[in-house]
């Protein structure tokens, strides 16, 4: 053997323990399906971004090679979530052996189709934003065969890491209880399905919490003078008044009304009534002067502390846009599965299941420690109360976070 056959095998020797040790490793597929056109683009745009993040966080402790799958549901001229764009990408998952878990959808609507036909195709989803109380447990105004009409083979595959809407009503009493130090409320609604279920959540825990619930009615959501509804409200003198509605159904006559009538107690509405329209059409001079709080279940950025508040910074660095709550479910959703991964250690689809279902306890994201319940659902199921300075919204307190 000549010297340079010897070095040629000796180098090959060499090296040989370490190309083994770099072996590539298997890849994996992780899905998102949201609309990824129209109104909503901005929010599902920060979606996608927020899932590149947390897989390049991630990177290094994941057994698997991860490749993210960005796909549309949108319909092609509407813009909105599709029902054949759901049905088609849910079968494009289910037929790719390499997909192990499906991030979406943004809208409960969606989620309605998808939820059954991934159950019974055993793949797990995470929802960072569809809130619909039914899609995971009975509610005050959940369909008879709500939930288990999505969980056709008797498992959960479906997960949300942000608040479901149930949660509202209920933090809202304790708000009110707590911190109002209210005694008695009063409680209107609109009639509507949402107005319905929220006012529903908070009088009923109002009576759990042994708060005298002085009357609960509703209003015309169209009506154009609740002057005489206010004058009842006053006349039965309520620590407190509760509106389940929105800025479009009637919380903005009642704002005005209740100025005019002089109400003096704390007017409480829901996230329906969380948006700048509101303060516009009831006009900001006249909020000043009403005391009104406004709950929205999620988090409040501008509370956020620790690896939150520093993902914050590092994906305006990045893309150059203020994110926002459901950016942060949407990294979180996708820390869960990274970490499912690393739990089962193989890629089996009904592992990965039983591992995101199973959650306890996790700290590895950006939310602090928190578990999936038994339905499904994030223990964590923060609500910001907001009043209103000088025409915009300021947070005062977080319920529900620990």
């Amino acid at each position: 053997m000549d010297r340079r056959s010897f070095l040629s095998l000796a180098g090959a020797a060499l090296a040989a323990p370490a190309v083994a040790g770099r072996q590539p490793k298997e890849k994996v597929k992780l899905v998102s399906t949201f609309p990824r056109a129209g109104d909503i683009q901005w929010q599902t745009d920060q979606f996608a971004n927020a899932i590149q993040m947390a897989i390049a966080d991630f990177e290094k402790d994941t057994p698997f090679a991860v490749q993210h799958l960005d796909w549309d549901e949108s319909h092609p001229r509407l813009g909105g979530w599709d029902e054949r764009a759901v049905k088609a990408n849910v079968e494009k998952a289910l037929a790719d052996a390499d997909v192990m878990a499906v991030i979406g959808p943004y809208h409960s609507g969606s989620a309605r189709v998808s939820a059954p036909l991934l159950n019974m195709g055993g793949l797990v989803q995470l929802t960072p934003s569809a809130s619909l109380p039914g899609l995971t447990r009975v509610s005050p105004t959940s369909d008879p065969d709500e939930p288990l009409c999505y969980r056709p083979s008797k498992k959960i595959t479906l997960c949300r890491v942000c608040p479901h809407d149930a949660s509202q009503g209920p933090l809202t009493a304790e708000f009110v209880a707590e911190e109002l130090k209210a005694k008695s409320v009063y409680v209107l609604d609109d009639k509507e399905l949402y107005g319905l279920g929220v006012s529903l959540g908070f009088r009923r825990h109002c009576e759990a919490l042994k708060l005298k619930v002085l009357a609960h009615d509703s209003i015309d959501p169209l009506s154009r003078d609740l002057s005489k509804v206010v004058q009842a409200i006053r006349a039965k003198g309520p620590d407190v008044l509760y509106f389940g509605g929105t800025t479009k159904t009637g919380a903005v006559q009642l704002a005005k009304d209740a100025l005019l009538g002089k109400l003096e107690c704390p007017l409480v509405l829901p996230d329906g009534c969380y948006d700048q329209g509101f303060i516009d059409a009831v006009g900001a001079d006249n909020l000043d002067v009403l005391k009104v709080f406004v709950t929205k279940p999620g988090l409040d950025l501008s509370r956020l502390e620790g690896k939150a508040a520093e993902f914050v910074t590092r994906y305006k660095e990045k893309y150059k846009r203020n994110a926002t709550a459901h950016t942060l479910y949407a990294y979180e959703a996708t820390a869960v599965v990274l970490a499912a991964l690393r739990a089962a250690g193989k890629k089996d689809r009904e592992a990965v299941r039983a591992a995101v279902a199973g959650t306890k306890d996790f700290d590895k994201g950006l939310l602090g420690k928190w578990s999936f319940d038994a339905n499904g659902d994030s223990t964590q199921q923060p609500l910001t109360v907001a009043t209103v300075e000088k025409g915009k919204f300021r947070a005062v307190r977080a319920l529900g976070t620990k």
